[in-house]
Parts: C-alpha cells; structure tokens; sequence
C-alpha cells in the first residue's frame, strides 16, 4: 500500500537523516542476535551466513533535568531528562552478488517486501511486479534504507532488521506502521546508474487486423406461393 509517489517502504522518515561517509569501522563484531520477529515472517535461508551489524548508533539527549519537583510524576520526570539510547542496523547477506558495489548518489533499483515484527507484510515491490528506483544516500528514504545497501553488490540479496529511530520513528505511519515500529525488510539489489531511469512503456499488443467486411445479405426473392396457405380441414 502506498502513501504517496513512492512505497510505504521507501518514503522518507521523520528522524533526523544519517550522513553518509566513506568510512568503516576498523572493528568489525561478529555474529549477533537478530530483534524477536514473528515465525510469520519467512526464515532465511539455511545456508545463510550469520546476522551482523552494520552500523550502532547512541542517542544523547541535549537537555539534562537539573531539578525536578516532587509533585512530578515518573512518566513526566523520564521524559523530560531524556533518555540515552542504543540502537543498530542489523543485517543478514542472503545472496552474495556479483556486480559492483552499491555508491552513494547513485540511483539504486530494488524489490523489496516489507514486514512488521508481528509477521505482517505491509509493502511488497515484488508482488506488484515493479521495483522502485531512488537516490542511494540523498536522504530520500527512511535511514535505515539510506544507509543499509552498503557493502551491497548488483544481483545481491539481503535481510535487513531496521530499529523504529531509523524508519518511522516515535509516531510512526499510522495506520499502516504502528508507532516505535521496527521493520524487516528483504531487499534485492537488481541495478544501479548515474541518473534516474526512464519509465519504462508497457508493451502493448496491437489488435489483429479485421478482415474486409462481408457484403450485405441480400433479401430473399419473392415467392409466388401465399405465404403461410392455410392448412385444408
């Protein structure tokens, strides 16, 4: 289902975009545990390598509550002070590809099925039959996408597990993704260029030609018979 021009699963969030870098981590952590997801959501692959992170991220509050009155309630007291978070971009290489690897600012194009962590599938590029092509790193897109195709190679396939900071955030996109949703998404990357692709024009069969019109049928000749005689008694 769709919400404007583009999927549900490639619309822009309302978190705060991730810039992109050429760096990487010079450490590297090995196999994690994957986020609770429902058994509905289709396993990976039996052969597929372990789940890892791609990045880790921590939030820090700008603000500190100095002072805060007895008459507050615990509810208020934790959201004023703010609360450090932790969060990371897990993702599982299903396919390994075998063109090049996916650059920031180029024009990504890619199927996508899109679930919630209850199993629901929400969007799916491959049930219409039509993937979708954006701007890799230009802040078009959730940041979970924006940055999760890194490492990616053209003909790649990969399981990504994004935390609610880096989809649609603390309100969500109701009523198709709930509030501090995390998604799934499996995504494969089938091209990439410099510019955006020219849509593409649907076949058309042209109509078989219609054979030369037949002439009239001409009246029956007149008999000279009475029509219907009537029957002797």
């Amino acid at each position: 289902m769709a919400l404007a021009a583009l999927p549900i699963g490639a619309q822009t969030s309302t978190t705060h975009p991730i810039h992109h870098t050429a760096a990487h981590s010079a450490h590297t952590p090995g196999c994690v545990a994957p986020p609770r997801v429902s058994p509905k959501i289709p396993a990976l692959p039996s052969n597929a390598p372990c789940p890892r992170i791609l990045y880790t991220l921590t939030h820090i509050p700008d603000t500190h509550l100095d002072y805060a009155s007895p008459l507050l309630s615990k509810d208020l007291r934790e959201e004023l002070s703010g609360q450090k978070s932790t969060y990371s971009l897990i993702y599982v290489d299903t396919q390994v590809g075998t063109g090049p690897v996916a650059q920031s600012g180029k024009f990504l194009t890619v199927h996508y099925t899109g679930y919630l962590a209850d199993g629901k599938k929400f969007d799916s590029s491959v049930d219409r039959g039509q993937p979708i092509t954006f701007p890799y790193g230009r802040h078009r897109v959730i940041p979970g996408w924006d940055t999760g195709f890194e490492g990616m190679r053209i003909g790649g396939k990969r399981r990504l597990y994004i935390p609610y900071q880096l989809a649609y955030g603390e309100a969500g996109r109701p009523p198709i993704i709930p509030a501090r949703a995390e998604l799934v998404f499996d995504v494969q990357l089938i091209g990439q260029s410099d510019e955006m692709p020219k849509p593409t024009v649907p076949f058309r069969r042209s109509a078989p030609a219609q054979p030369a019109s037949k002439p009239a049928t001409p009246a029956k000749p007149a008999t000279s018979q009475p029509a219907n005689p009537q029957a002797p008694k």
